[in-house]
């Protein structure tokens, strides 16, 4: 029988012990939720929905979408964009999700498990913490063309 420690514990029974990234243990755990009322025209393919700002340095352990029936063959994308509108990466979280869908949980529906403590920076491609927010779309990936309700709840670690 074997034991293995993942650096969490190594470091805490390290002497001295080494600190652990934040991210990974005691990091303080936020969520930015909400609803939104999407018209006929917010449906479209390309068309983006600005989810939540979130900071560049946080980590996303969790991200539930949902939404109503957008019409047609609607699905989307859900990944990050600078507070300028720039798309950093459409779909680094999903791809394709399909509408009508209860909240879900996408987090890693596009991406590796191995980004689970990655921040939102690294996520975003960048190799340096720019400081600042990413905030993190639904970019419909097709059309969809009715109104209907998106709402979603993202965890996220800061310290």
């Amino acid at each position: 029988m074997t034991t293995k420690n993942t650096s969490l514990v190594a470091n805490f029974v390290a002497s001295p012990q080494v600190l652990n990234n934040p991210a990974e243990l005691h990091g303080v755990l936020r969520t930015a939720h909400g609803t939104v009322e999407l018209a006929a025209g917010d449906s479209g393919d390309d068309d983006i929905v600005m989810l939540a700002p979130i900071p560049s340095n946080a980590a996303v352990p969790s991200l539930l979408i949902g939404s109503d029936s957008l019409g047609g063959s609607c699905t989307f994308n859900v990944g990050i964009y600078t507070t300028a509108g720039v798309v950093k990466s459409e779909n680094v979280f999903a791809s394709a999700v399909a509408d009508a869908g209860a909240m879900t949980d996408v987090r890693f529906e596009a991406a590796n498990i191995d980004t689970n403590s990655k921040k939102m920076y690294e996520l975003a491609g960048d190799a340096t913490d720019p400081g600042g927010h990413y905030y993190i779309a639904a970019t419909m990936a097709a059309d969809g063309g009715t109104l209907g309700t998106m709402s979603w709840n993202i965890s996220y670690v800061v310290n």
